[in-house]
């Protein structure tokens, strides 16, 4: 009994490292990017962003309540066991935004055990045809509003939601609007705030002065990136301008741009706050263009040397960050962990779900109201 009640504590203060109520800002010591089998100037060749690792994916176009979404899809869903659903950045489509993640190998260690969906943005996918003439582009309300189609298609209960910069927009959108259909949340380079007067105007100046690529690459990329004009900036700006309709984008980057402050805060710091009632593990690159904006309001996880694409730069660091928060969840037995503190993960084994029940320890209410004050820093070493 008394080890199963440490177990239980020691899962609890997991999670509470991760959720938006108690996370910590927690800083990874340095390491070499890590794209593995692939040297930047390889990701010069669309192959080694669009057709590595296809051959399993199946592709669906679902009817939604505001058009069309296109989704692949890999896998079948495995008991109550949620699946992990991904929303990519503007400028980007599934395949530019997490292939180079996915097919990390340490990743796949982790999505053998989920049916995995990706999602595309409405007209950003590979081939998409060009919207009409007069055609009204989704508002990121009614891109969240569209999810639930998705889940519903497949017969999801529940999703563990990724998402990276206006994707991830979209997926708290979708918690706070469908909080029963969302498990877990990973959101990476959030700007919940929406843009004032200033920010409207240079962005509309940006749009005058530079290509609809290069003004996408400011949002991406980190200021020192661009400066520099790094391989990966290069083979980004090729990538942006070849392979996403370039008026389908300038559609979904206006209304981006025009999106209002998604006004999240932590429990009991406002009256009647709204709030995530997920765990949520929060990413930020090191000198991302929107780390002011998530740093500031939410503590964020802050990747070093990982730039505006945490998942692209360091996927090493963000999948073993994610398998840390999955196994808070329940869901990652601790055998699966590679090179977290073993100290840590060993006192989780009997708290772990291996057999896809949803785990019942695991809310936000338990996590953020049942630990008071209780305050711990993950160290992870890679």
């Amino acid at each position: 009994a008394g080890h199963r009640l440490t177990s239980e504590i020691s899962a609890r203060l997991l999670l509470h490292d991760v959720t938006m109520a108690g996370l910590q800002e927690l800083r990874f010591p340095e390491e070499k990017p890590l794209l593995r089998g692939q040297d930047a100037t390889e990701l010069e060749s669309s192959d080694a962003f669009l057709l590595a690792a296809d051959t399993d994916w199946k592709e669906h176009d679902i009817e939604t309540p505001y058009g069309l979404l296109h989704v692949v899809i890999r896998g079948s869903p495995k008991g109550n066991r949620p699946a992990i659903l991904t929303y990519h950045d503007v400028g980007l489509n599934h395949k530019l935004c997490f292939n180079t993640f996915f097919n990390f190998e340490d990743m796949q260690e982790i999505t053998k055990h989920f049916v995995v969906c990706h999602v595309d943005a409405p007209g950003q996918q590979v081939g998409a045809s060009q919207f009409p003439q007069g055609y009204q582009f989704p508002s990121m309300e009614q891109l969240a509003a569209m999810l639930p189609s998705v889940v519903q298609h497949f017969g999801f209960k529940y999703v563990i939601g990724i998402g990276v910069g206006a994707g991830a927009y979209v997926l708290a959108k979708f918690a706070l609007i469908f909080p029963d259909l969302v498990e877990g949340l990973v959101l990476v380079n959030i700007d919940p705030n929406g843009k004032g007067w200033i920010d409207w105007a240079a962005t509309k100046l940006s749009g005058l002065t530079s290509t609809l690529p290069d003004t996408v690459l400011s949002h991406l990329f980190s200021q020192e990136e661009l400066v520099n004009n790094t391989e990966l900036v290069q083979s980004y700006r090729q990538q942006i301008g070849n392979v996403v309709n370039q008026a389908n984008l300038q559609l979904f980057w206006n209304m981006y741009n025009s999106r209002r402050d998604l006004d999240i805060n932590r429990p009991g710091t406002v009256p009647n706050a709204k709030t995530l009632r997920c765990p949520v593990m929060l990413v930020v690159g090191d000198n991302a263009p929107a780390e002011d904006g998530v740093v500031t309001p939410l503590s964020p996880l802050q990747m070093a040397d990982s730039g505006g694409l945490p998942q692209v730069t360091q996927p090493g660091k963000l999948t073993e960050a994610f398998k840390y928060f999955l196994q808070g969840m329940g869901y990652m037995p601790s055998a699966s962990m590679t090179r977290l503190a073993r100290s840590r993960t060993a006192s989780l084994t009997s708290a772990s779900s291996v057999d896809g029940s949803r785990p019942q320890a695991c809310t936000h209410s338990e996590s953020s109201e049942g630990l008071g004050q209780v305050n711990h820093t993950m160290e992870v070493s890679c």
